[in-house]
């Protein structure tokens, strides 16, 4: 009788956790078989990275505060992890699919991410972190809806569309990552896919016969959300519609203040909203347009995608000359004030109720200061090597959180420079101090002669300020204390600087890179680590069970702890759920 009333209140537990997990925060199941298959985006076979046969990947659609769980199954010949851009993984970097924190999924193995999206809304992106791997392929959309409660600040459209654009390469990440290590650059990309598909044959010189495009069919008179995604490899697209307007009304989070552009420069990493009302006479189908942005444009026509906007009462395929992207070859300001034009809407709501502008950044007192600078790349121990503030970052075999969580000592050093190192560039495992709870300045300093972005996972930061030149202290005069936008990833001008406040409240390890790719596979990247002294479950979930080991750590790997697993589907998850909830129902009856 007594192990009968164990098992009861054991069960009992069990049920008040399942219902509350799926009453007050829904579940949302995916499964992820990432394999290798062979498309021909550009007219030329060759490898590609696709989750469950599909490339892209399938767009991951939930709402605020639901629980996501993806259980990933890798099917490549190297190791995986899965990292999403943009959610902030709050009290839990151990989800986060990056190397400083999650050992990478061997091949054959498979392991679930489990993680909520607490308080966020917005457009964002999944991709593989490792090795150049999103050069091939592996990505998709990741939209975060509001919750009912919380009304939107615009009618509610007609559609949702995402769109994934990027440059593209025909060779696959393994032979850019080769020509990376034998020191070259990756050179001009083969063109620029729309959803993975080539381009419309706009241009019979430069655009083959026989390449697969990509349509989007639209009612008349009906408005549509666009999520545009750069998911490439490092360039800047123009994003533009023919004869349209593209109402920005989000990016990466946060609501912005609604204005009409007729293009806007999407750099490498970033996701926006857009709301295009369908308000043309249909005379033809209209050119979507995504091209490459300050390059020479006599050698780079080719790295242009063109996609097809469909009316359903169209009269005609789309023909002629392409919109036309913004001439200021010679006019380097027009896209930073283009940038600077992108404001957060104040007095909206997220995903809370209160509006987004409660959080008055700007009264805030800055307590650490960082300017990270980026310069061309340099040859360290005879590797070509990229740097922030004069340190390539080289990361350790143990990750930095699992190697604090079993007190692996000498796996990294938290003694990142506040201001760039005047000696010579150096290999380290430099991580970022940061003070939990505390407000942190990060100026990004761009001396490359190429466009750079900057990715912060776990926070969503605030731009206040870009400009050319050289920052200086002097420069705090000209920042936007108000309603600078909230984002998680920004552009660095060639020659500029941009300058983000962010709030340490989330605590874990996270990574800090470059989004163009090259510049990150080479070392430009670093982490912040943010402790809470006071160490309680309510700031940090404890480490995930499932956990993989890796590096110093390797002995503690059993390998029946993956096997055992992968004979798991998602519809069994969900019908161990289901069944547990009728237990739970059952007990008051019979007990």
């Amino acid at each position: 009788m007594a192990s009968l009333n164990f098992l009861v209140v054991f069960l009992v537990h069990i049920c008040l956790f399942a219902s509350f997990s799926s009453a007050e925060d829904p579940n949302i199941y995916h499964q992820f078989e990432v394999s290798y298959i062979t498309a021909s985006p550009l007219g030329v076979p060759q490898q590609v990275i696709a989750i469950n046969g599909k490339f892209p990947g399938p767009t991951i659609n939930v709402t605020t505060n639901n629980n996501v769980i993806v259980n990933v199954r890798n099917k490549l010949d190297e190791n995986l992890l899965i990292t999403w851009a943009g959610i902030q993984q709050r009290r839990s970097s151990w989800q986060d699919g990056v190397p400083g924190t999650n050992c990478p999924i061997p091949p054959k193995w498979n392991w679930t991410y489990n993680f909520q999206v607490k308080d966020q809304i917005g457009s964002f992106f999944y991709f593989p972190s490792l090795n150049l791997q999103r050069a091939s392929g592996g990505f998709g959309g990741f939209i975060i809806n509001n919750r009912a409660i919380i009304p939107i600040p615009f009618a509610t459209p007609d559609g949702d569309i995402t769109i994934l654009i990027g440059d593209w390469y025909t060779r696959n990440h393994t032979a850019l990552r080769k020509a990376l290590d034998a020191g070259k650059d990756l050179g001009i990309p083969d063109g620029v896919l729309i959803n993975g598909k080539g381009p419309y044959q706009y241009n019979n010189t430069l655009v083959p016969d026989g390449i697969d495009y990509e349509t989007f069919e639209v009612k008349p008179g009906k408005t549509y959300r666009l999520r545009v995604h750069n998911v490439g490899v490092s360039t800047t697209l123009n994003f533009r519609i023919q004869n349209h307007n593209l109402l920005l009304a989000e990016s990466e989070g946060s609501y912005t203040v609604q204005q009409n552009y007729t293009s806007l420069d999407i750099h490498v990493g970033q996701s926006f909203s857009f709301l295009v009302t369908m308000d043309q006479n249909a005379s033809s189908d209209y050119y979507i347009v995504a091209s490459a942005r300050f390059v020479n444009e006599t050698h780079w026509k080719k790295v242009t995608g063109v996609a097809i906007l469909h009316y359903t009462n169209s009269k005609g395929k789309a023909a002629g000359p392409l919109p036309e992207a913004p001439n200021d070859e010679f006019d380097k300001t027009y896209s930073m004030n283009q940038a600077r034009s992108i404001r957060w809407n104040v007095s909206a709501s997220g995903a809370r109720p209160n509006p987004q502008g409660s959080f008055r950044y700007g009264s805030i007192n800055v307590t650490d200061v960082y300017v990270l600078k980026n310069k061309p790349p340099v040859v360290i121990n005879g590797r070509r090597r990229t740097t922030l503030s004069g340190i390539s970052f080289v990361n350790p075999s143990t990750p930095i959180r699992l190697a604090d969580e079993f007190k692996v000592k000498n796996v990294y050093k938290l003694d990142f420079p506040t201001r760039p190192l005047t000696g010579a560039p150096r290999l380290e495992t430099s991580v970022i101090n940061g003070t939990y709870r505390g407000f942190i300045e990060i100026i990004l300093q761009n001396n490359d002669t190429k466009m750079q972005s900057y990715h912060v996972n776990g926070y969503a930061f605030f731009v206040v300020g870009m400009d050319y030149g050289d920052w200086t202290e002097n420069s705090r005069g000209t920042y936007n204390k108000w309603d600078g936008i909230a984002r998680s990833t920004i552009q660095v001008y060639p020659g500029a600087w941009t300058a983000i406040l962010i709030s340490l409240d989330n605590v874990g390890v996270w990574n800090i890179r470059a989004e163009n790719l090259d510049s990150w596979y080479l070392g430009q990247e670093t982490y912040i680590k943010v402790v809470n002294p006071e160490a309680t479950n309510k700031t940090e979930l404890p480490l995930p069970d499932n956990a993989l080991f890796c590096g110093a750590l390797s002995k503690m790997q059993k390998p029946e702890d993956i096997s055992s697993a992968t004979s798991i589907t998602i519809n069994e998850l969900k019908l161990f759920f289901t069944l547990l909830m009728i237990i739970c129902t059952l007990i008051p009856i019979f007990y």
